[in-house]
């Protein structure tokens, strides 16, 4: 007798509201978790209680009112059109699984995602963390939220899950599309930059494997792209804190590109599997600005896979193959 199965699509998080309280509630616990900051606790609560939250989430307010939706914020509108999708794509392959979208940090939450899926007699449950490359930081806090949801459970439904997919053909291949598409309405730049989410240089150090997966993810696209080495480049984005994060890093890269030739940049962030605060704003405005005080010409954010065909059908994909219910989009 076979189990009745689910999906859970799960990003990082985001705020209810674009303001300082809105920031505050959902940054607290996402810089409260050792998995993100892994200082000691003693030392870092309060410096996170007295001195960040209070200056951050004022700023970080500021630059999400201008792209906020609607829908709420970017993040989860996007998260919305993908759980749909995802979804229709299931039907049509005659998979009648019940999809939800959850938030390691805030709503909607993993145990709420849980228990629509219990509701409806779920046994087997597939995890897809919307992370192509895994990292410490944002895998393994999905876990983490997963064990203390099932903290309660006795029966705890079998569990799949789609540890990274960094590699895989389809995922290369609509990011490929991304660039040409975008290429073809736009005409190419003197560059490709590559900017993935950077994580504490020490965290590598101590066997986290998402900077070589960031670079086969590059390199792969690179390839699938017929670029030779001087057509693009690898760098990392959004540090935070004094130590001492992967580089090279994306804000100087962006100042140093036109002192070395480079006039018209394209930069795309395939570690986002949806677009957010990191890319809309931190990239596609405060990285123009920089690139054009520095000399550029032309500066041109690609936007990420988001709830475009191609993505939607790999998600499916992936899924597919994690419950062992075949293949049912070509990737």
């Amino acid at each position: 007798m076979s189990h009745k199965q689910g999906l859970i699509l799960v990003n990082l998080g985001t705020p209810e509201s674009p303001t300082p309280a809105g920031v505050k509630a959902f940054l607290r616990p996402f810089l409260s978790d050792r998995r993100v900051v892994d200082l000691t606790p003693w030392l870092w609560r309060p410096l996170l209680e007295l001195l960040i939250l209070p200056r951050r989430s004022p700023r970080v307010a500021r630059n999400y009112a201008p792209i906020w939706t609607p829908d709420g914020s970017p993040l989860l509108a996007i998260g919305r059109r993908q759980q749909a999708g995802v979804k229709a794509r299931l039907l049509q392959a005659n998979l009648d699984w019940p999809v939800c979208l959850a938030m390691t940090y805030g709503e909607p939450s993993l145990a709420a995602a849980w228990q629509q899926l219990k509701a409806q007699g779920v046994e087997e449950v597939c995890l897809l963390p919307l992370y192509p490359q895994y990292s410490s930081t944002t895998m393994a806090p999905v876990l983490d939220a997963w064990g203390r949801v099932m903290g309660a459970e006795k029966n705890v439904p079998a569990l799949h899950l789609v540890r990274d997919y960094h590699l895989a053909p389809g995922y290369i291949a609509a990011l490929a599309n991304r660039v040409r598409h975008h290429w073809h309405q736009q005409g190419q730049g003197d560059c490709l930059l590559i900017s993935f989410h950077g994580i504490p240089v020490r965290y590598a150090t101590e066997g986290d494997p998402y900077p070589a997966q960031c670079q086969a993810t590059a390199h792969a696209l690179a390839q699938e792209l017929g670029l030779t080495e001087g057509q693009w480049r690898l760098s990392f984005q959004s540090r935070f804190g004094k130590e001492p994060w992967l580089e090279p890093y994306t804000d100087e890269t962006l100042v140093q590109l036109p002192g070395m030739g480079v006039r018209r940049l394209d930069v795309i962030c395939p570690g986002f599997a949806a677009d957010c605060l990191e890319t809309l704003e931190e990239i596609a405005e405060e990285g123009k600005a920089a690139f054009l005080a520095a000399g550029g010409e032309s500066y041109r954010y690609i936007p990420a896979l988001n709830d475009q065909p191609d993505h939607l059908d790999l998600l499916v994909t992936l899924a597919a193959q994690a419950l062992g219910s075949g293949k049912p989009f070509a990737s």
